[in-house]
């Protein structure tokens, strides 16, 4: 197959997003444009995302998204080989509006329809940005998801171990809120944590040492709130070393859970090419460097997409469609969003052979 342009449309949150990607015969790829438009200060006021507010805001901007990302790129809608969209998991309004748009430039320009899993795309995004072969070790790690999942080619998703309670980006998100910190909550937690003692408040690292790769943050969340009422009222002292501690503890359990991730994928009969770190949280700098030793230590690279492309965007939804495409994967104009999509289901949902190439 010759190379292949791609359209990608993300609107499953609180980012409007719109690419273009090229993946060439070889398999490598390149950004040509990838254009995202923040919801950040519509949000802000009520601590989260409020999901009607979202999808309104993503109707309004996003046939402008688009046409910002095709020109950037310096193509046409003929020019592509394809659209893709995130077809889920996601807030279900937000999904609707970009899987419809994307129906309706896929029919006029009688261009391939990709439904995207969202989840999918990021557990891709390394192939474009480091050409990751598989198999490969993932920690995806978001707002709304925890999972270490082994990766062994397009479409194949074993996962090892995931959260129990609370997804990592929602305990750095609620930990911000309780202490007055802003929306978004997990780089706001990160900034207070450099003028912090993490050694200042014992806090819980649990499940450590479990040979079961998962995870458990509620208990490290409510630890924390314990902590701040009982000295309350808080300091911005108070609150530098709470979240020192608590991003430190966060730590902590990232790269025991992970260890033991890459033994569970050994045991599988799996040589990991790299630890994969995808999803918002992996923008974190204190995340990142633990990691790399982690990696080392198990005998591997640590592979994470600029910061820029670990939230939410739509080149890695983009290039989740070339990568299906190329396999000669497509969707019809009938396919449902999904505001819950796991990613083991991925080609199950879309009717496809779980079929990869070995890199």
């Amino acid at each position: 197959m010759s190379d292949l342009l791609l359209l990608g449309i993300e609107t499953t949150c609180d980012e409007t997003a719109a690419a273009v990607v090229r993946r060439r015969e070889d398999g490598s790829g390149s950004i040509l444009s990838n254009i995202v438009l923040s919801q950040f200060d519509e949000h802000a006021a009520y601590g989260g995302v409020v999901p009607e507010i979202a999808a309104r805001a993503h109707v309004e901007v996003l046939d402008d998204v688009i046409a910002r990302a095709l020109r950037a790129a310096g193509v046409t809608l003929a020019d592509l080989g394809g659209i893709a969209a995130a077809a889920g998991p996601g807030l279900i309004g937000g999904v609707i509006v970009g899987l419809t748009t994307a129906k309706a430039l896929a029919l006029a320009a009688r261009k391939p329809l990709v439904a995207v899993n969202h989840l999918e795309a990021h557990a891709l995004t390394a192939r474009l940005t480091d050409s990751v072969p598989f198999p490969y070790l993932l920690l995806l790690v978001s707002g709304g998801h925890t999972q270490l999942v082994c990766v062994t080619g397009v479409g194949r998703y074993e996962k090892l171990g995931g959260t129990i309670d609370d997804a990592i980006g929602e305990a750095f998100d609620k930990t911000a809120k309780m202490l007055g910190l802003p929306y978004p909550g997990g780089p706001a937690v990160e900034r207070a944590a450099l003028g912090g003692d993490p050694n200042r408040f014992a806090l819980p690292r649990p499940l450590l040492g479990r040979p079961e790769p998962n995870f458990s943050l509620s208990g490290l969340k409510t630890a924390v709130r314990l902590e701040a009422l009982r000295i309350a009222p808080l300091s911005d002292h108070d609150v530098e070393d709470l979240c020192a501690g608590f991003q430190a503890a966060i730590v902590d359990v990232v790269t025991d859970r992970v260890r033991y991730g890459l033994r569970a994928m050994r045991e599988r009969g799996h040589a990991p090419s790299a630890l994969v770190l995808a999803g918002g949280v992996g923008a974190n700098q204190a995340v990142r460097r633990a990691l790399h030793k982690v990696a080392a230590d198990g005998g591997t690279r640590l592979a994470v997409p600029p910061p820029e492309l670990c939230t939410d965007n739509g080149a890695m939804i983009a290039w989740a469609g070339a990568e299906r495409l190329a396999l000669g994967r497509r969707d019809g104009l009938d396919f449902s969003p999904r505001a819950r999509w796991p990613l083991a289901e991925v080609d199950a949902a879309q009717g496809a052979a779980a079929t990869a190439p070995a890199a």
